[in-house]
């Protein structure tokens, strides 16, 4: 039997090799990190998919639905947006988690302080003010125009897009693209 070092030094067949064979694993630190990040990159993507489908998919078309009145259309917009809120926190914490728990990368902070800002925005100023309109056109059909929606769906868009860049960048770094950290 030859020896370890010996054996290393030839080639399948036979053949002296001229230098060190490459691995053909990455090491082990660099799995043990790429490990702790996948649920940072599941929890953004999982919260774009579901950003998009609620935001971007749901609530326009329930409003093309001949068969259903504007109050309905908003009250159940309403009800969604609250409980999508909720899950958008639990979210927001879970990421906040697996980047303490995960590389620690700087630029994934700073996402997810702009996330928290963003969800802090949406929940503390614009839900309520568009909630209280809900319930002026549910009751009497009448209100004044305001820029609101179009402030939540510019704060919608910008998550949107936040999320997609992180999601993006954590994938390349799975991948080996992105750099080690």
């Amino acid at each position: 039997m030859k020896p370890v070092l010996e054996r290393a030094m030839i080639g399948p067949s036979g053949e002296p090799r001229d230098r060190e064979p490459r691995p053909t694993a990455p090491a082990g630190a660099a799995v043990v990190s790429a490990v702790r990040d996948v649920p940072y990159v599941f929890l953004a993507t999982l919260w774009l998919g579901a950003l998009l489908g609620v935001s971007f998919l749901a609530t326009p078309v329930k409003f093309r639905a001949p068969s259903l009145s504007l109050p309905i259309a908003l009250e159940v917009g309403r009800v969604t947006f609250a409980l999508f809120t909720r899950i958008e926190w639990g979210l927001v914490a879970l990421l906040g988690v697996s980047i303490a728990l995960g590389s620690r990368h700087r630029d994934r902070w700073l996402g997810w302080l702009f996330l928290v800002a963003l969800l802090a925005v949406e929940t503390f100023w614009l839900l309520p003010v568009l909630d209280a309109r809900v319930g002026t056109v549910i009751a009497s059909g009448q209100i004044a125009g305001t820029s609101h929606h179009l402030l939540y769906v510019a704060a919608e868009s910008a998550k949107a897009l936040l999320l997609l860049g992180l999601s993006v960048a954590g994938l390349m770094q799975l991948a080996g693209r992105g750099g080690r950290g």
